[in-house]
């Protein structure tokens, strides 16, 4: 009797479930059970990487695209399974503090070197989309170390964005911030990286903690849409 062909040809595709001699009969045509699921966050299914509709947002929602509960209706942003979990806990906490009275929207933590660069882009773009952010260029006081900077712009807002750049990499560095201080920022479920011209692998190197948390990433999201997915998860 013929064996089965998955450790050689795997069971991924219809074709190749189909044309087992073992298991054909099983998966029968049309299966594909390895490259779709159904999300628990979204009643439509996605794929998953390696599929078509993966990868790079474009902005435009496709069949094969998740939604999470936060985002509204009619929505093109396109969310990855990955950042669906990630910001779950995030939108939850939003949530918790619908009610606090005098609080920013966003935070947003960056490096001295990046305020009038990719900081104040993106502080732009989250403020035309109506979002109230805390920016050090009009709110932190100059010399302030980034830790209290990030311990007071969460006590006052509802989400911190920690804007991961080379210069803030740098910065990070040279402050040596400890991890159990930034354990108790990542504990409270309020704070979101945003790697920019940099990757996770470099951030490693100087915060295991801060790396441990996945955020978003303008490798694979141009940064208006990174900040479309910001506005959309503190929107109330």
């Amino acid at each position: 009797m013929a064996g089965c062909t998955a450790p050689v040809r795997g069971h991924r595709t219809a074709s190749g479930a189909a044309d087992c001699p073992v298991h054909g009969g099983r998966y029968g045509r049309g299966y594909g059970g390895y490259s779709r699921y159904e999300s628990p966050y979204s009643s439509s299914s996605y794929s998953t990487p390696g599929t078509s509709g993966y990868g790079r947002s474009t902005g435009v929602r496709s069949g094969n695209s998740g939604r999470p509960r936060w985002s509204p209706p009619g929505s093109s942003v396109v969310y990855t399974p990955t950042e669906m979990l990630a910001l779950t806990p995030i939108r939850n906490s939003v949530e918790n503090l619908a009610n606090a009275p005098d609080l920013r929207d966003v935070f947003l933590c960056h490096a001295w070197d990046d305020r009038q660069g990719v900081a104040k882009e993106l502080h732009d773009l989250l403020e035309s989309r109506g979002v109230r952010v805390w920016f050090s260029e009009k709110d932190v006081g100059l010399g302030v170390p980034l830790l209290r900077a990030i311990d007071r712009g969460l006590a006052n807002s509802k989400v911190g964005i920690v804007l991961v750049t080379p210069a803030l990499l740098r910065r990070l560095a040279a402050e040596g911030i400890a991890d159990k201080e930034l354990s108790a920022l990542l504990a409270r479920e309020r704070l979101v990286p945003v790697v920019h011209g940099t990757t996770y692998d470099a951030l490693r190197e100087v915060s295991p903690l801060l790396a441990s948390r996945s955020g978003l990433n303008t490798a694979e999201d141009a940064m208006p849409t990174v900040a479309a997915k910001l506005a959309e998860l503190v929107a109330m």
